[in-house]
């Protein structure tokens, strides 16, 4: 077993260039020299994990052609070269007059509004870049189309789901976005609806105007002294609470990352999701959906919710399933909806959603304000700009700025990383929020010789991800982390053994959090712990808080905390095939022979909930949890 030497501990709030170092020029560059030469370094706009049951690896493809690399020099647009022309800017959807002379003082713009897709497709192999709002869609047919020289997609606004990620970063085309400057409208707007809604202001509206006069009909509800729960304590949802804090309403909030004391300074409780739409009166979502949030609002949930609760959305129309919504208002269980947001934007005509009398709609205005339109168009059009000089910012969403030789090196790790990250968060119970990671790595090399930028990032990725709707790499890590009041923390433990590789295990350890499954907490300090390496060129999972074990992370995994006996990996087995689902592997970890001992199942299937319960109800499992990989 490796003994540690010695430890170095740091704590980052930005990526950190480690000491210069001296090789032997016959040697070949390590890590550091790499990551310090960035006057001859390439960003790498494609990290693409690839993951099958041989191979885990990391695909590094095309990269940004406005960087200065060590074989072409960054194109100066500035100039009036013949050899490097002024970039040519495709501005696809209305963006305001500030945001475009941005661009103009910078390149040829061109605004053509209301392109078809096969449109698109023809005009944009003679442009640089291209800026959309939310009805553009920017596929993989777009990205083929523009045969190489599209650098840089501009969503003006939040959320890119009509952006083709993985296809922008396999043809290097890196994606920016603009996530701060419709805020307050957005929250504003979410108000709006709440007091239009408690009145009944558009249904008395349309009432009028068809001639009739039914005050008696349009009796409303007060909203001071109502429970307000807010599905998403991010920047929309805390401009929400403040204002609904000034209506005096009763203010709590579901988030799984939010600080609890930037919670409490604004007179917010933070409690679990149950607890959360039980409880309230009014509920506003502000979540980003994620395959974790998809229809995550559905019959089941609104089963759960106080009887009369009134729904707003003005996030994402994906995170509500509309048909057991239309069956929730009919059954009385809410009484009345507000959407801004629709699964299929425009909505289909004969929707019955949309035509309850009971839900007040608009077409997606959160955003629209002549405020906000003039901060996202100047917000998009300077990242854009920026990202034609060869600029990366922290709203870049795409393009980790890494060389290929070290990303190579690292590649089986930073799927060990991520996949660590994503484990760990989903042991974590309770609305405390999550505060403090630690990220503990091992290696026979010399701490200042280890640059970990990258593997601290997909552990941040791994963490932020499966329910957030950031999108996370090198660039943004630390700074999203930072947003979200995620303090990541590292320490460099220096280990006897092959100097061959990195890195010789990573270990995850979430401090101050509740757990899911209470064997996951150390015996230390009760912190949920757990460990990996990569053998054979595979991520596996080798402790799980005090437990030693030994499973390949693919598939979905299942834990159990048993008592150590005979027949155990049958009982469960059978269980399993029973169902037919299939097992890829299993192993059991102790501590002590005879007493307690966990048992690690990798399953290609994902159990159903009867399954499951028949696992939980075996006499000796004392505790169970299913995890997505």
């Amino acid at each position: 077993m490796a003994m540690a030497s010695s430890s170095t501990k740091a704590v980052f709030s930005s990526p950190v260039t480690p000491s210069p170092s001296s090789h032997p020029s016959q040697k070949p560059p390590s890590l550091l020299s790499f990551l310090r030469s960035t006057a001859t370094s390439t960003p790498i706009s494609n990290i693409k994990l690839s993951h099958s049951r041989s191979t885990s690896q990391v695909v590094v493809n095309s990269v940004l052609k406005t960087v200065t690399s060590p074989e072409t020099s960054a194109p100066n647009y500035q100039t009036q070269d013949l050899k490097y022309p002024r970039p040519t800017i495709l501005v696809s959807e209305k963006l305001g007059e500030a945001g475009l002379e941005v661009l103009r003082s910078f390149g040829n713009v061109e605004c053509l509004y209301g392109l078809s897709p096969d449109e698109l497709c023809s005009k944009i192999s003679s442009c640089d870049a291209l800026i959309v709002r939310s009805g553009t869609k920017v596929s993989r047919q777009v990205l083929e189309a523009s045969k190489g020289r599209l650098k840089v997609v501009g969503r003006a606004g939040v959320g890119i789901d009509n952006v083709d990620l993985q296809a922008a970063t396999e043809f290097g085309c890196l994606v920016v976005n603009a996530p701060t400057a419709n805020t307050v409208a957005a929250a504003e707007h979410g108000i709006a609806l709440l007091t239009a809604m408690a009145r009944n202001v558009a249904q008395a509206d349309a009432s009028m105007k068809a001639g009739k006069w039914l005050r008696s009909k349009y009796v409303g509800v007060s909203l001071v002294g109502k429970t307000l729960a807010i599905m998403g304590f991010g920047k929309v949802g805390s401009e929400v609470a403040r204002r609904a804090k000034g209506l005096g309403m009763h203010v709590i909030a579901h988030d799984p990352y939010a600080p609890a004391d930037r919670a409490r300074a604004l007179g917010v409780e933070l409690v679990p999701f149950n607890q959360a739409i039980s409880t309230a009166d009014f509920i506003s979502l502000h979540m980003p959906l994620t395959p974790a949030t998809s229809k995550v609002f559905n019959d089941e949930t609104f089963a759960n919710m106080k009887k009369g609760v009134r729904l707003i959305n003005v996030a994402r129309g994906g995170v509500i399933d509309e048909d057991a919504l239309v069956r929730a208002l009919n059954s009385g269980i809410v009484a009345q909806a507000a959407l801004d947001v629709f699964t299929e934007e425009p909505p289909p005509a004969d929707s019955k959603l949309v035509q309850c009398e009971n839900v007040t709609v608009t077409p997606h205005l959160g955003a629209s304000t002549k405020e906000a339109q003039e901060g996202v168009a100047i917000e998009i059009a300077e990242a854009v700009v920026g990202a034609l000089k060869g600029e990366l910012s922290a709203t870049a969403v795409n393009a980790p700025m890494v060389p290929p030789e070290v990303v190579s090196e690292l590649s089986p790790y930073v799927v060990l990383a991520e996949k660590l990250g994503r484990l760990a968060v989903q042991l974590v119970a309770g609305g405390s929020g999550i505060k403090s990671v630690r990220v503990v790595y091992k290696s026979a090399r010399d701490p200042d010789d280890l640059d970990t930028r990258l593997l601290r990032a997909m552990v941040t990725k791994g963490i932020i991800e499966p329910i957030s709707a950031s999108f996370v790499n090198l660039v943004n890590a630390d700074f999203t982390a930072k947003q979200k009041g995620l303090r990541i923390s590292e320490e460099r433990i220096l280990v006897d053994s092959s100097s061959e590789f990195p890195v010789d295990s990573i270990q995850v350890i979430i401090s101050d959090v509740e757990s899911k499954f209470a064997s996951a907490l150390s015996d230390n300090n009760g912190d949920i712990s757990i460990e990996g390496k990569v053998k054979f060129g595979m991520p596996h999972l080798t402790r799980v808080g005090s437990f030693p074990v030994d499973v390949s992370l693919e598939g979905n995994l299942i834990l159990c905390r048993q008592v150590d006996q005979p027949g155990m990996i049958g009982q469960v087995g059978n269980i399993l095939g029973e169902q037919n689902v299939n097992v890829s592997f299993m192993s059991v970890g102790r501590t002590v022979l005879r007493t307690k001992a966990i048992m690690a199942i990798g399953v290609d299937e994902e159990p159903d909930k009867e399954t499951l319960e028949k696992i939980g109800k075996v006499a000796a499992i004392e505790e169970f949890v299913f995890l997505k990989l």
